[in-house]
């Protein structure tokens, strides 16, 4: 056994363990021993590794947070006391539960400290997992995933973080799981990475299990380079284009739309991290032709594009822009959390007047945050183009005369931009009046004066 304890900087680590019904009493046993033989070379303590455990089944038990126990033996103690549920399997359940629940500051988490879930599991889960995984991961959670007896590699690598080779084991049988948790705990124990390699890191590096990553000052984002900071990410947006499907374009045209979709997809730096697209298509009606959150390379974008069915009915718009400001922008549909300053932007393609009402809704996703685009062709009217797109009009609207020159359209939009972001005016001002001095002062870095009378002239 091994003495030595981990000492690679603190980590809260949560294990999430598969209770159901087909695991037999003495494979929990083992599972029981695997934790307690990792935890017992792992530097335990509140300022170093916090552990949390939560069991599962078609239910969830919490067995203790990462607040819980600073202590190793009262962590031995507390998973020597559980008590199997013995029910189904709803692993997807089990990842939401830990990223809402277990990974948060009034359970134990720390900020910027790295969170680890190893997930142990006999079985096929009853439930969907990619996407709450997907979801867990995107939120900073590295996930390891253990497949015993029974387990489905495919599922394994749904939960798991890349690279798989590092983050999914699959064990034969439970009587292995033992000479396993020897292997893991070198996982557990890398160096630190910050203080050895070369990071880059503009401002702050973490290193984690093996890895390390960049942070920013609050208020700042990390940018694609993974290393410099900024007030916001250029390349890294939501889009969703809505897109005319009414009777009025005609078959022909529809195409030439679809093509000037896929354009744009190629001017964008299309991933799971990078810019999410979106697409939706009205008419008389409306309808989410994918989310957000269902493609994740450009080419997979472009083939749904060419698959999409032509409507061929009326012109709702306004029904169009409320659908997306109420469904497509939705967390649910794939839209990152707004609290990641990430910009969302709506890109509306009409050939024809309104047969609603467009104001209130155009109106609303504005005031939403979102970042409008309106492009018009043939019949479309400048003055509706104008209420749907965003400040300042002339870089948010377009519009042709001819369908085929809507590609010469997806050429010059430029839809990767920072949002607007509310300056706070700091202002450098050293005036004394009393004494009738001229003073500088520096708003908004612009140099202004203030004379004799104490009016603030800019120079």
């Amino acid at each position: 056994k091994q003495t030595q304890k981990c000492k690679s900087g603190p980590v809260d680590l949560v294990f999430l363990i598969d209770s159901s019904r087909s695991v037999r009493p003495h494979e929990f046993e083992t599972m029981r021993k695997f934790m307690i033989d990792i935890l017992s070379t792992l530097d335990i303590g509140l300022n170093a590794t916090r552990v949390g455990v939560v069991q599962y089944s078609s239910q969830l038990r919490n067995e203790f947070s990462l607040k819980t126990h600073a202590k190793l033996d009262a962590m031995v103690k507390g998973i020597n006391e559980i008590i199997p549920l013995a029910q189904g399997t709803m692993t997807g359940l089990a990842i939401k539960y830990i990223m809402n629940s277990a990974f948060i500051a009034e359970e134990g988490d720390r900020p910027q400290v790295p969170n680890v879930a190893v997930i142990v599991t006999d079985g096929r889960p009853q439930d969907r997992v990619a996407e709450v995984a997907a979801e867990a991961r995107e939120k900073g959670i590295e996930i390891y995933a253990v497949g015993v007896a029974r387990a489905d590699m495919a599922s394994l690598r749904a939960m798991a973080s890349p690279p798989f080779e590092d983050h999914v084991f699959l064990v034969e049988s439970f009587d292995l799981i033992h000479q396993f948790g020897l292997q893991f705990q070198d996982k557990l124990c890398d160096m630190d990475l910050c203080n050895t390699v070369e990071h880059g890191c503009e401002h702050q590096c973490v290193s984690t299990l093996g890895s390390y990553y960049c942070i920013c000052p609050e208020g700042q984002l990390l940018q694609e380079d993974g290393k410099s900071c900024g007030t916001c990410k250029s390349a890294n947006i939501d889009l969703v284009l809505l897109i005319d499907g009414s009777k009025s374009v005609r078959p022909q045209n529809f195409e030439l739309v679809k093509k000037f979709v896929n354009q744009v997809v190629d001017s964008l730096d299309v991933s799971a991290h990078g810019t999410r697209v979106g697409l939706v298509q009205y008419s008389s009606r409306v309808r989410t032709e994918f989310p957000l959150n269902m493609y994740h390379t450009a080419e997979e974008i472009k083939a749904a594009v060419m698959k999409v069915d032509y409507m061929e009915k009326g012109t709702m718009t306004g029904l169009a822009l409320k659908h997306m400001l109420e469904n497509s922008f939705l967390e649910s549909e794939g839209a990152r959390p707004s609290s990641r300053n990430i910009p969302r932007i709506g890109l509306v393609f009409t050939d024809g007047r309104s047969q609603d009402d467009i104001t209130e809704y155009a109106k609303k996703a504005k005031e939403a945050g979102i970042t409008m685009y309106a492009v018009g062709v043939g019949k479309a009217v400048e003055d509706e183009l104008r209420v749907i797109a965003s400040e300042p009009q002339e870089k948010h609207f377009y519009y042709t005369t001819d369908f085929t020159a809507i590609s010469n359209i997806a050429e010059n939009l430029k839809l990767n931009v920072c949002p607007g972001t509310r300056l706070k005016i700091q202002t450098q001002c050293t005036i004394d009046l009393t004494h009738l001095t001229l003073s500088k002062c520096y708003i908004k870095k612009q140099l202004w004066s203030v004379e004799r009378t104490g009016k603030l002239v800019v120079k």
